[in-house]
């Protein structure tokens, strides 16, 4: 009898609960994963994360070989292929003396996915198969973090309040990656061999796929950077963050290898300390939160407001729009920083996450667009592409999210910029021409210094602009934003 390991967004040996836990059980491990490009795409998916994922199940299938586990490949096209794929499959290891006595998985938390595993996971129940299933992508599971009401929480601190207390009986350390295994036989590696073709590699400099990078960029910045992270988060100029937020969306590391590591490095405390350490326990929390919200509140997976009041907000649309949204895309919007930003996203793939805030509220309030075409922009684009961290951040910075920034909280980009990349420095990076300015010229050039340098004039004035987004979100006088209640002076990141 054999234990059957499906890898999803796990792409890791080290603390992967399911192939831990199969590999416990003193028979055959087989892993399988299902390539499903089709479903990608309608998911909006980009091709520079879906090329990171091939590069990982290339490390992933290296990694498994050392402990003789073949990993077979299914090219399923889509979700609904994949259970036809993997009720063959799970026939056919039958016929090489390798019947599956379990399917074992780590849990994913979107509503296609959860119907998906629900069928299959019918299905293996009918065939006599057990079905065991893992939290990995959570520390504390969602649906333990709950009101006194045993409701689940919608503003932030609390939440975290809660949360401390839940870890108490979660903060068991990382699994260690499993012993390897005695190999199949000749025959049986000869039969498998033929499910084990992957699409070919194309190594990305800036995002590294195999786990001992990852760990070694997790190390190297609990040991250096994280001293600086309080102060130097916030400024895109400066290597103030971790850079792991693409690693922990395709599974390369798991939270709990980061919390855990965080914690012990501060004196086993998630607040206080090491002011940078207790800051970067603070985004690992957030990133559960958005995950706790997506399961209590599935109508988030299907890109819903999550304050039905703001659903009255007369989006922007038409031709000036869309003309304002591709200027948006392209970075040119004639607000240098908020262009940086574009252009970075375009360029690697990635974004500073104060410049998340900024080009999401500058979208969604200045330009007042709906956020939801800005979301699906970000989402084709970052290699961090995660549909719960990226829509709790987009609907934080349009105000119709849970704890999101008051309907009145609108950035000004000039200001920001000033603020946060003082000398121009950033901008320079991504807006090249405007490198011989003066540095205070940067954040906002004049008329004749943005004619020389061919730069364009700013598409929308920023006191019209707020005004319009101001009277758009109160034009129903029934929408009554409770400010006391939102944790505005907290602002969630994509554990960068």
């Amino acid at each position: 009898m054999t234990q059957l390991v499906w890898f999803r967004m796990d792409m890791r040996i080290h603390d992967n609960p399911a192939l831990y836990h199969a590999c416990q059980q003193q028979q055959p491990v087989v892993a399988v994963t299902c390539l499903t490009p089709e479903q990608w795409q309608q998911h909006g998916l980009g091709p520079r994360k879906w090329q990171l994922l091939i590069n990982s199940l290339h490390a992933l299938q290296q990694q498994l070989a050392t402990l003789n586990i073949p990993l077979l490949v299914l090219n399923s096209t889509d979700f609904a292929h994949s259970l036809t794929d993997l009720q063959q499959l799970i026939s056919q290891l039958g016929q090489h003396d390798l019947s599956v006595a379990a399917l074992n998985f780590n849990i994913e938390y979107e509503v296609n996915e959860r119907k998906r595993d629900i069928e299959l996971q019918r299905w293996c129940q009918q065939q006599g198969i057990a079905v065991n299933k893992f939290h990995d992508q959570c520390i504390v599971p969602p649906g333990e973090v709950l009101t006194r009401q045993q409701q689940p929480f919608k503003v932030y601190s609390p939440f975290k309040r809660a949360w401390w207390q839940a870890f108490e009986s979660h903060k068991q350390p990382p699994l260690p990656a499993p012993e390897a295994q005695a190999p199949l036989t000749a025959e049986q590696q000869q039969a498998l061999s033929s499910w084990q073709a992957l699409p070919e590699a194309s190594d990305d400099e800036l995002w590294p796929c195999d786990e001992a990078s990852v760990h070694q960029r997790l190390e190297d910045f609990l040991d250096q950077q994280v001293l600086y992270y309080a102060d130097e988060r916030d400024f895109p100029a400066k290597p103030g963050t971790s850079a792991l937020s693409y690693a922990l969306a395709l599974g390369l590391l798991s939270p709990r290898q980061c919390l855990y590591s965080a914690w012990q490095k501060n004196a086993c405390q998630l607040s206080g300390g090491e002011p940078g350490l207790a800051g970067w326990i603070n985004e690992l929390i957030w990133r559960e939160f958005y995950r706790h919200l997506l399961v209590a509140f599935p109508h988030l997976c299907k890109h819903q407001n999550f304050k039905a009041e703001f659903d009255h907000v007369a989006w922007r649309q038409g031709d000036a729009a869309e003309r304002d949204f591709q200027a948006w895309c392209e970075g040119n919007t004639g607000y240098p920083i908020v262009d940086a930003a574009q252009r970075q996203l375009v360029a690697t793939g990635w974004m500073h996450n104060r410049l998340r805030m900024i080009s999401a509220m500058f979208l969604s309030k200045h330009l007042l667009i709906d956020w939801r075409r800005g979301e699906a922009f970000f989402n084709h684009h970052l290699v961090d592409a995660d549909l719960a961290s990226n829509n709790g951040g987009w609907q934080w910075s349009a105000s119709t999210g849970a704890d999101g920034a008051p309907y009145f909280r609108i950035f000004n980009p000039t200001t920001q910029s000033q603020r946060f990349d003082p000398d121009g420095q950033f901008i320079c990076r991504y807006v090249p021409e405007l490198t011989p300015l003066p540095a205070r010229d940067r954040h906002q050039p004049n008329a004749l210094q943005r004619q020389q340098r061919r730069y364009p004039q700013p598409i929308v004035e920023h006191k019209f602009a707020r005004q319009r987004a101001l009277d758009a979100f109160k034009q129903d006088t029934d929408v009554k934003q409770n400010t006391t209640a939102t944790d505005s002076a907290v602002q969630p990141s994509l554990i960068e």
